[in-house]
């Protein structure tokens, strides 16, 4: 039996929410009160860490990541306007810096970038194929939108990964659907002992976020069943110091057959689908809209990849296995599909086995009241990222550009939904936006339209415990910190002020509503500094610290 006291500090608890140490035993919460009493308990722990007035809370879940290509982000080129590109001239002009700069060791591995947004630019467009293979020298460049649902490539590279000809390619080398699916296989192709490097990479980078665990939503093109099933083995034990890990593959499933032989090749999975895609994306003009897109009438209303029945049937297939389903979906008209396939799935095996399924949909970003009031009624769970409206919301947003500005406005409804009494989760979609959950957070109380503000409780909820319960894992106990719970937590230095309750009592105001007893947070207002995380824990183990 191991076990660290906590002490010298604020917890974040609704069991006791003046509480300021807290016990862990075995990974497990074992007791949390006063600091008085804490320092009765400090002789018999083996650890004691003095907080120094430091928070303690909930570690936060991200509900939708990818790890490998995370990892892969973090070493490849960032042609962001926050990294510095500014225009299509300085994208090229750092595709050539970059190949210059290869060294010998990487041979004829391609050029790997990411996040450029042609909007950002004032060219108004990506690179052509020809200008890459020009600023490229003839190598292979793979070149990611910041949605990652559209790409440029060169000629060498769209060769290679065999992307020529296949729908979605085009002769500038812009890649959508089938030929970016090839083309992003073929960029995430690497050596298994690289592979295990990378996903400790974008592991540790979670876990420096005071995240303690992550939704992997994994996908042909995006990683192998191979490397997802050894991403859950190497995750599986606390006692290896990574950050926990939800599988999610997202693959078509006809029969409970194909789900059975899905889970069995992938052991530890938790759901079929995630980044099962019904479509694409707004940015890449791949989402699936009712009516079509504002600024381009090429693009029309966009593509649909799974219609009503494939989704009704993947459902049923994946609840007969005992497992709960999840989908991509972000256009109006894809959401209407969807729910045509719930509706069918529930006239098939009944309203109540839908809802005991607790099937989920990733991002859901164009609802309107109908569909709400139809997912509340089926017990569909929801995964969001609110960076999503901090980046691209507001008048001047790439959703105002696609949609124009009265459709933008309704997107990413969080109030809504909270009202609908609909579970939330909050994630980052790494690496479209990168691991911050307390940026999520902050968006989600800074929604570009005021009435679809939720509070800081209800976002920070949504981020936590949220998690938890969109994987079908609140059975657990996490999420919040009580006796009994399992010993997710993170520990944050933020700046706050003391204040004094009508019973004389001193607490944080940040942490704590003197008055009501109710948990609060650091202060997320505009201006204020981020919490810093010195140490985040998983089931009782450290996997981050600089706390000492």
């Amino acid at each position: 039996m191991t076990s660290t006291l906590y002490r010298n500090g604020v917890v974040h608890s609704p069991a006791d929410p003046f509480a300021e140490a807290l016990l862990v035993v075995d990974g497990t919460v074992a007791w949390l009160g006063a600091e008085d009493t804490a320092a009765g308990l400090a002789a018999g722990a083996d650890v004691v860490v003095d907080l120094d007035g430091a928070l303690v809370a909930p570690a936060f879940v991200d509900a939708h990541v990818h790890v490998l290509e995370t990892a892969l982000a973090m070493e490849s080129l960032d042609l962001s306007a926050a990294a510095g590109v500014r225009s299509l001239a300085e994208a090229l002009a750092a595709i050539r810096a970059a190949v210059d700069a290869a060294p010998a060791s990487a041979g004829d591995s391609p050029l790997l970038g990411h996040s450029w947004d042609e909007l950002d630019w004032p060219e108004g467009r990506p690179p052509t194929r020809q200008e890459l293979d020009d600023a490229a020298r003839g190598a292979r460049v793979y070149l990611a939108r910041v949605d990652v649902h559209s790409a440029v490539v060169s000629t060498s590279f769209a060769r290679a990964a065999g992307a020529v000809g296949l729908p979605g390619w085009t002769d500038d080398g812009r890649v959508e659907r089938d030929a970016h699916h090839a083309a992003r296989a073929a960029a995430r192709t690497v050596e298994p002992a690289r592979r295990d490097a990378l996903y400790r990479r974008g592991l540790a980078a979670a876990a420096a976020a005071g995240i303690a665990s992550v939704h992997e939503h994994s996908a042909p093109g995006i990683d192998t069943r191979d490397g997802l099933a050894r991403l859950l083995a190497m995750t599986a034990d606390p006692a290896g110091g990574l950050v926990q890990v939800v599988g999610y593959r997202g693959e078509l499933c006809r029969t409970a057959d194909d789900a059975r032989e899905l889970a069995a090749a992938v052991p530890g999975l938790t759901g079929i689908g995630g980044d099962l895609s019904v479509d694409g994306a707004l940015g890449s003009r791949t989402a699936a809209l009712r009516e079509p897109y504002a600024d381009d009438s090429a693009a029309d209303r966009g593509p649909l990849y799974l219609a009503a029945d494939a989704i009704a049937a993947h459902l049923g297939a994946v609840a007969a296995a005992g497992l709960h389903a999840a989908f991509h979906v972000i256009g109006d008209r894809a959401m209407d599909e969807v729910l045509a396939g719930l509706r069918a799935a529930a006239d098939a095996g009944g309203t109540s086995s839908v809802r005991a399924a607790g099937h989920r949909l990733e991002h859901a970003e164009m609802l309107d009241a109908a569909g709400i009031a139809a997912l509340s009624g089926l017990g569909v769970r929801l995964s969001m990222q609110p960076a999503f409206d901090a980046a691209w919301g507001g008048p001047d947003g790439m959703y105002a550009a696609r949609l124009g500005a009265a459709r933008a406005a309704r997107l990413n409804p969080f109030a809504d939904l909270a009202s609908a009494g609909i579970p939330i989760a909050f994630g980052s979609d790494a690496p479209v936006t990168p691991f911050g959950p307390w940026a999520g957070v902050r968006a989600a109380m800074a929604h570009h339209e005021p009435v679809q503000r939720i509070s800081p409780r209800a976002a920070f909820r949504a981020h936590t415990r949220g998690g938890w319960r969109a994987a079908g894992l609140d059975h657990t106990g996490a999420g919040e910190l009580r006796i009994g719970s399992p010993a997710h937590l993170a520990v944050w230095r933020a700046e706050h002020l003391a204040v004094q309750a009508a019973d004389g009592r001193v607490s944080s105001a940040w942490s704590t509503d003197a008055r009501s007893g109710t948990p609060l947070l650091p202060d997320l207002g505009p201006g204020a500094p981020e919490p810093v995380c010195v140490r985040t824990v998983r089931d009782g183990v450290v996997v981050h610290d600089t706390l000492g």
